[in-house]
């Protein structure tokens, strides 16, 4: 599949600098980049668990603090 993506010019230039270090193509950087990105297997959601922002929720039960948190703003 062909795909068109506009890309900022300093992501350009930081991907024209790791296709060079590899001696790859920009668009086998790209291939690579989305590679890593995607998990291995759709139907294996292993990879949400392991991701760095599951389980950043420490604070017990949500909507309890939310409303602790707001009764505080008229104070």
């Amino acid at each position: 599949m062909r795909t068109i993506v506009d890309l900022p010019a300093d992501q350009i230039k930081r991907l024209d600098e790791y296709s060079k270090k590899e001696r790859i193509s920009r668009t086998e950087a790209v291939r690579r980049a989305v590679a890593k990105f995607l998990p291995a297997k759709t139907k294996d959601r292993k990879w949400l668990t392991d991701h760095p922002a599951i389980g950043t929720w420490k604070r017990g039960e949500g909507l309890a603090w939310q409303r602790k948190v707001r009764s505080e703003w008229g104070k």
